[in-house]
C-alpha cells in the first residue's frame, strides 16, 4: 500500500490546474468512492484499535500512530450502512481535514486515478437531501462517489458554530451600511455553517454550490452593468468543488477587469497540504482553514472595518 502514496507530495502541481487525483477504495459492496489524495497522509493495514467509552458508535476506536491517537471512524456506519466486519482485513486512510488527523476505515483502497474537476459532477437530481455525497463521477465507465466528509464529521464530532458575545457586539457596530457576503461551496453543510455564522453578525448572505455557477452568476452581474466588489463585501469560496475548483475560480476572477477588486477568502479543510504560496499565486486575497467560527467572523469584521475606512 505504500507504493500508492509514494508520489503523493509531488502532486502539488496539479493545484492551479482545475485538475486532482482521487484515491479509489470500496466500503461493503462493490461501489467505488473516493477521496482527495491531498487530503490523505498515508494508507495502512488497519491498525490495533482502543475501544473509547462514551464514543460515537462510528468511531471504532482510536489507534497509535506515529507517537500520537487518533480517533478510527467507520465510514461505512458514518453513512448509514452496516459496520465493517473483520477489521484486521479493513484498511484505514489516515487524513487531515479541518485541521483534525483522522482515519476512516473502509474494506479496500484501489488505485490513483488524476482527473479534470470539469470531470467531478455534482450529485444527480433527486438524490434527495439526506444523501452523503458531495459530488459523482465516473472511472472507466464505473460510478464514483465523492462523499460529503464535512457532513460525516458534522454528525462525529461537530464544531461550535457559537460566537463570543464580543464578537456578537462587535458585529451589531461595526456595519454602518447593509453588508452582503457570496460563499460559493458545495458541501450543504459548510454553507450552512458559514452562512449561520455570518447571518448572525446582521451579514445577508447569497450562497451557491460550486465554482462553475459563482462563476456564472458574477459574470451575469457584470453584463448587467453591476461591480461585484461593490455588490458583495467578500467572496468567501471552498476550494475543492464539482466542475471549477477555487484556485480556477479566483484565477479568471482576477483576469476580468470588472471583477478584479472582488476581496477573496479561500476556506477550505485542505489544511494540511495546502500552499500557502498558491493563494498569491492565483490572486486569493486570504485563506482559512474550516470550520473556525470566532476566527472566520473575525476575517469578516476585518474587512468590513477595512472597507468602511476605504470610502
Amino acid at each position: 500500500m505504500a507504493g500508492i502514496m509514494d508520489s503523493v507530495n509531488q502532486r502539488t502541481q496539479l493545484v492551479g490546474q482545475n485538475r486532482l487525483e482521487l484515491l479509489l477504495f470500496r466500503l461493503d459492496g462493490g461501489q467505488l468512492y473516493g477521496i482527495n489524495v491531498f487530503k490523505v497522509k498515508e494508507v495502512l493495514q488497519c491498525p490495533r484499535l482502543t475501544v473509547m467509552p462514551r464514543s460515537n458508535p462510528v468511531v471504532r476506536g482510536v489507534a497509535s500512530l506515529r507517537g500520537g491517537t487518533l480517533p478510527i471512524i467507520d465510514l461505512s456506519m458514518a453513512t448509514g450502512r452496516t459496520p465493517l466486519e473483520r477489521l484486521e482485513n479493513s484498511f484505514a486512510i489516515i487524513t487531515e481535514y479541518n485541521n483534525r488527523v483522522l482515519g476512516f476505515l473502509v474494506r479496500s483502497v484501489e488505485r490513483i486515478v488524476n482527473m479534470n474537476w470539469e470531470e467531478i459532477l455534482p450529485p444527480p437530481r433527486g438524490t434527495g437531501r439526506d444523501h452523503y455525497l458531495t459530488a459523482v463521477t465516473r472511472v472507466d465507465g464505473q460510478l464514483v462517489e465523492i462523499l460529503d466528509v464535512e457532513k460525516v464529521l458534522a454528525e462525529v464530532a461537530p464544531v461550535s458554530e457559537k460566537l463570543s458575545d464580543k464578537m456578537m457586539e462587535q458585529g451589531a457596530v461595526t456595519q454602518d451600511s447593509p453588508v452582503r457576503v457570496l460563499i460559493c461551496d458545495d458541501s450543504s453543510v459548510a454553507r450552512r455553517q458559514v452562512g449561520r455564522c455570518l447571518e448572525a453578525l446582521g451579514i445577508e448572505v447569497t450562497a451557491l454550490n460550486d465554482g462553475r455557477q459563482t462563476l456564472t452568476y458574477l459574470k451575469k452581474m457584470v453584463s448587467e452593468g453591476h461591480r461585484p466588489g461593490d455588490e458583495f463585501l467578500m467572496l468567501i469560496s471552498d476550494i475543492e468543488m464539482p466542475e471549477m475548483d477555487g484556485y480556477t475560480l479566483t484565477t479568471e476572477i482576477r483576469q476580468d477587469p470588472r471583477m478584479q477588486d472582488m476581496h477573496i477568502l479561500l476556506h477550505t479543510s485542505l489544511s494540511g497540504v495546502f500552499n500557502q504560496a498558491m493563494v498569491k499565486r492565483v490572486g486569493a486575497d486570504d485563506f482559512l482553514a474550516k470550520f473556525q467560527a470566532e476566527e472566520l467572523a473575525g476575517r469578516v469584521m476585518e474587512r468590513i472595518k477595512h472597507a468602511d475606512a476605504s470610502r
